[in-house]
């Protein structure tokens, strides 16, 4: 008896749940103009949120990390779908990695010479090596507030040695050469290691400033006033020539369309998080799948059918409309 009272919920929460479909998504934005959701042109939409490094990335309760690994990936996917015209890079960073923007800056190069646009929106902040990865973009959209620039190089190294000598703390190093303990917080650097150091930093920093100057198209003597480390607000970097233009997350998305040359309708779809419409659907579809009913397909993205008219950008689902097509079947 539980288990139908269950089903019947869930019957008219998903009827409750598509009536809502109806009435966001105007029957003009799909019909009116003949125009399929999978014949529409795309621009997807990758967030780089977070310290940038290598590795997958995620998130903790104290920061979020954006892993090149996962980022790397979804532009790959962004690559190879034939219905992505056009990528927009949603930056919220403060930098971090040189490596980790380097592998990033690459995939984006890729992308490039696959024939698709690639723009930068730049949220709070996009600095230091989250500015390396927007300089090899094609166009950069900033808020006027926006913080951005920090073309630079730092490495820290503490020293702890005169805080265990107060607190009677001895300790033993043993190392296979002179040089590898080089910047162990237990002692002092010497004048060479600071040298070695040095010029780690100062390659790094070559690095930022080439793959800066062939992005924007400066040359290394233009660019070199602009790199000592300092940060910019969007309007500084805009009138520097650090940044095109000026603006939010929709206007990144209407500029990767025109240069992309979409006219007419196009889809956007963000890459790599689910929507709260995609998490709903998906605890629902789950529930259904342990009661004993499925559905064919695959699984769910969000995504925006977006027109000529500035004011319609229609959030939905977009594939859900197609699941509904998938024959219904038991598990």
């Amino acid at each position: 008896m539980k288990r139908r009272h269950l089903v019947a919920v869930l019957i008219i929460g998903g009827v409750l749940l598509l009536s809502l479909f109806s009435v966001l998504a105007p029957r003009g934005a799909l019909t009116g103009r003949g125009v399929s959701l999978g014949a529409a042109p795309t621009v997807a939409v990758i967030r780089i949120e977070g310290i940038i490094a290598t590795g997958l990335g995620g998130a903790t309760l104290f920061e979020s990390v954006a892993g090149s690994d996962s980022i790397v990936s979804l532009l790959s996917e962004a690559r190879k779908d034939p219905s992505v015209r056009a990528v927009v890079l949603r930056v919220n960073s403060p930098g971090g990695s040189a490596a980790g923007a380097q592998e990033i800056a690459a995939e984006i190069a890729a992308v490039r010479e696959a024939g698709k646009v690639v723009v930068t929106s730049m949220g709070d902040v996009a600095a230091s090596g989250a500015y390396w990865v927007a300089s090899v973009t094609d166009h950069i959209v900033a808020n006027p507030g926006t913080l951005t620039g920090s073309i630079g190089v730092i490495m820290e190294v503490a020293n702890y040695e005169g805080l265990f000598e107060k607190l009677g703390i001895d300790y033993e190093v043993l190392v296979s050469g002179e040089h590898k303990d080089m910047g162990s917080p237990l002692r002092r650097l010497t004048e060479e290691e600071r040298r070695i150091l040095l010029s780690m930093v100062e390659d790094i920093f070559n690095q930022f400033v080439e793959a800066v100057a062939a992005g924007r198209g400066l040359s290394r003597e233009e660019l070199l006033p602009l790199a000592d480390g300092r940060v910019f607000t969007g309007s500084q970097a805009l009138d520097a020539g650090l940044v095109d233009s000026l603006g939010g997350l929709r206007a990144a998305v209407d500029t990767a369309a025109d240069l992309a040359g979409i006219e007419g309708w196009y889809r956007v779809k963000e890459l790599g998080r689910r929507s709260p419409w995609e998490i709903l659907l998906s605890e629902f579809g789950s529930l259904l799948r342990a009661l004993g009913v499925g559905f064919g397909g695959t699984g769910l993205r969000g995504g925006a059918l977006v027109g000529p008219e500035p004011e319609l950008f229609l959030i939905r689902p977009a594939d859900f409309l197609e699941h509904l097509g998938g024959e219904a079947g038991g598990p």
